[in-house]
């Protein structure tokens, strides 16, 4: 008789699994992967992306490839961008949204060749992501998607001192100047006899760069790369540091700020929902009828001192604890909750987003935010919290 219990899934190991283990990198379970979460300290990581640069493996990522003669139409019905607009080695945030509008994930897509994108998912979201554009390219004839994920390894290098790393990286050949590729551009590149996908893209609010190499190659790629950053100040960072990069450059983190019941424009992406494209798109009906009025919308909170609010704290209209009923209504409900926060390195003050009610939307309003019990006053701001200095 078989066992009833169920069997955990084995772990995933990046194809930089020994380098950071060698690194002395501590380490976390992220959608069933086991990725480096520190090297040293959160802190230290954290400002060497901001100051100098941070060496990511991000390899826990899924790549999808999608070719043929209708990759473009298809991928403006699967998604909500217009993707077949985008021009050659461009590359365009995205959404794939359900049929009630919600978001399954969000992605990045990069337009390879005339009839070739590469889609890159959330780890977590890989399964469902590729399920759903498999099944949608089912109505199209001249159209291949295929998950390559686990022949890619993806390495990315963030901060001011990025290009200068690049530039400096042994046996890195790039077909174009680095300082010629536009942010949101990519380029091609050898390394080692195979050929890397060289990215100006991010998730830091940094000048950064993103390498996507076949996997056998990442570990002579990321030991060049290291070596290079030696003079620059280059460090490896975990996706501790990540996590509060993202947060300062206010951006939405799947699974905190996005899900299946989240229209795109309650937490600040109508713009990526492009309903003035022609034809059907899945989500397209639900996008246009838009969330309830009284849905909550995704705003930045900021705070003095040193206590942060962290993902679940509620949030409060009032510093008032003990008003806890109101005459007509009864129990007064907390007017919306923390997805993201931290104390900010950068900034050194507590921040947040968070969903609210929409009446207290506006830049300026005062909220409280509950902090183990106290309520602890906070401002809404326009994101992001941190933007960088113009070059």
């Amino acid at each position: 008789m078989s066992d009833p219990r169920p069997t955990a899934s084995p772990a995933r190991f990046s194809p930089l699994h020994d380098v950071h283990v060698a690194a002395g990198a501590s380490f976390t379970d992220f959608a069933g992967w086991q990725m480096p979460v520190r090297y040293s300290s959160d802190l230290a990581e954290h400002r060497a992306v901001r100051t100098a640069a941070g060496l990511f493996d991000l390899s826990h990522m899924a790549e999808v490839s999608v070719t043929g003669p209708d990759a473009g139409a298809f991928l403006d019905y699967a998604l909500a961008g217009k993707l077949s607009a985008i021009a050659l080695l461009q590359a365009k945030y995205s959404l794939l949204l359900n049929e009630r509008g919600g978001v399954i994930d969000d992605l990045v897509v990069y337009r390879t060749g005339e009839h070739e994108f590469l889609v890159v998912a959330n780890a977590g979201n890989r399964d469902a992501a590729v399920q759903a554009l498999t099944e949608r390219a089912a109505a199209f004839e001249a159209v291949t998607v295929e998950d390559i994920s686990d022949r890619v390894a993806l390495i990315a290098v963030q901060g001011p001192a990025s290009r200068a790393i690049l530039e400096a990286t042994e046996g890195l050949e790039t077909t174009d100047p680095l300082s010629s590729v536009r942010y949101y551009r990519t380029t091609g590149a050898t390394f080692g006899g195979g050929t890397v996908l060289i990215a100006r893209t991010g998730y830091t609010g940094e000048d950064g760069f993103e390498l996507y190499v076949d996997a056998p190659d990442a570990s002579a790629l990321w030991a060049a790369l290291a070596a290079a950053g030696q003079d620059h100040g280059l460090i490896p960072a975990g996706l501790a540091a990540r996590d509060t990069l993202r947060l300062e450059a206010g951006m939405p983190l799947y699974g905190h700020e996005l899900g299946p019941d989240t229209f795109p424009a309650q937490a600040g992406l109508g713009r990526v929902v492009a309903l003035g494209k022609e034809g059907d798109f899945v989500g397209r009906q639900a996008s246009e009828h838009g969330p309830d009025p009284a849905a909550r919308v995704l705003v930045g909170l900021t705070a003095e001192g040193r206590r942060a609010g962290r993902e679940g704290y509620p949030v409060y209209a009032t510093a008032d604890a003990e008003a806890v009923f109101d005459a007509l209504e009864g129990m007064v409900e907390p007017a919306g909750i923390i997805t993201s926060g931290a104390l900010s390195p950068t900034l050194g003050h507590p921040i947040a987003m968070a969903y609210v009610d929409p009446s207290l939307s506006a830049v300026g309003t005062r909220l409280f935010v509950d902090v183990r019990g106290t309520r602890i006053p906070a401002t809404v701001v326009t994101l992001p919290f941190y933007r960088r200095a113009a070059v």
